[in-house]
């Protein structure tokens, strides 16, 4: 069967989320699973947030796994990690991919014998991922979650937007099912021409981040004339549009956190005199820096989901994001929060101060922003990958049968 063909049979309308029930799959085999990522451990970032809590759902569930990556420990989830080759971005150190061989992958799959591939965020090891798996007739199943093309066109890469359209087309055309974060990623794809895509949205894990969390000690230690918070959570870089949050840092009344390290750092802490910055946190740390804000605020574009803005939802604090990619589907305009033009400083200022100066209608939207994500729990969204899976899977075990 061509390509083509099985692209026809695997389409699938976009899936959302739903509460599956515990015994859904109780009598259904277990899987095996490779996964190939382009980040892990020690990069922090989505992409690695998402294979993490794959890793830790396919433990939990029984299922086989194991993870080839540019870096990351010996095991994960007391799965085996095969370390790939990878080189440095010339244009950001910070940020590895990587570049092992199609033969050497195959090899992989020849050795584990998955029923299925995911591939997470695939660039130029998801690519050889992809192409490996269909030369063995391997189900695949591609992660849309970093979008290259805007990641060009932020660094001012020559060329690099066309390569990235180009790139990402020939990847999510050469795999059986695309699953993406957003409508608008699902948007951007179907404009490269992709269509056999799914949304598959990102859970949060609310133990851990819940407005339980808030410490107000540390918000007088940041805060000690009485300021709103006023905090974002990410990486510092330059994709993020950062430069945005000189207009917020100048509020009367406002103290700018950020949270995360990047290779923006040192120009922003020139830009930004009044901010305090935390470094990068993890775990309790982390969710207590959320909490303890007042209102969390988001600048990037390219977004294809935002995490921290769920997160910090899931904290019980109003987010104030761009109108474009993933926080479209996950902030509850004018509910949990407010989206405004990307890249208007003046409107993103004036719902800071709208929410600053008004706490009643902070304290309304906080209460909002814990309720829009009662639903999106990790278990309920990687219930539903697996759904996926087997999928994919059914038409490649018949195929398989015939032949």
């Amino acid at each position: 069967m061509d390509l083509l063909e099985r692209r026809r049979r695997s389409r699938t309308a976009p899936a959302t989320l739903v509460h599956l029930p515990g015994d859904r799959h109780a009598s259904a085999p277990r899987l095996r699973v490779l996964v190939v990522t382009e980040s892990f451990l020690p990069q922090v970032n989505g992409v690695t947030n998402s294979v993490r809590r794959v890793l830790e759902h396919l433990a939990a569930e029984g299922h086989a796994a194991e993870l080839v990556a540019p870096t990351g420990p010996a095991t994960y989830a007391g799965f085996p990690v095969t370390h790939a080759r990878g080189a440095s971005l010339p244009f950001y150190a910070d940020f590895r991919i990587g570049l092992e061989t199609r033969r050497r992958l195959r090899s992989t799959m020849e050795r584990f014998r998955p029923d299925v591939v995911h591939i997470a965020s695939p660039a130029t090891l998801g690519h050889q991922a992809a192409r490996a798996a269909r030369s063995l007739d391997i189900p695949t199943v591609a992660i849309y979650q970093t979008d290259l093309v805007g990641f060009a066109q932020r660094y001012g890469v020559p060329g690099g937007a066309r390569t990235m359209e180009a790139l990402t087309r020939r990847i999510h055309l050469g795999v059986d099912r695309t699953l993406a974060p957003s409508t608008a990623s699902i948007d951007q794809l179907a404009r490269l021409g992709v269509d056999a895509v799914a949304r598959w949205p990102r859970g949060v894990d609310q133990v851990l981040f819940t407005p339980a969390r808030r410490d107000e000690a540390l918000h007088a230690e940041l805060a000690p004339r009485g300021e709103a918070l006023v905090g974002y959570v990410g990486r510092l870089a330059a994709e993020k549009e950062l430069e945005l949050l000189a207009h917020v840092d100048r509020l009367p009344g406002v103290r700018l956190v950020l949270v995360g390290g990047g290779p923006e750092e040192a120009r922003l802490r020139t830009l930004l005199p009044g901010a305090a910055f935390l470094g990068v946190l993890h775990g309790d740390e982390l969710a207590r820096a959320y909490a303890t804000l007042d209102v969390f605020v988001h600048t990037g574009r390219h977004e294809t989901y935002c995490q921290s803005a769920q997160e910090a939802l899931a904290s019980g604090v109003p987010v104030v994001a761009p109108r474009s990619g993933g926080p479209i589907d996950v902030v509850a305009d004018t509910v949990a929060g407010h989206l405004y033009e990307p890249g208007d400083a003046a409107e993103l200022v004036a719902h800071v101060q709208r929410l600053v100066t008004h706490p009643v209608l902070r304290r309304r939207m906080a209460l909002a922003a814990r309720q829009s994500v009662q639903g999106r729990t990790w278990q309920a969204v990687n219930e539903l990958l697996v759904d996926h899976y087997r999928d994919v899977i059914t038409p490649a075990t018949s195929r398989r049968r015939a032949g």
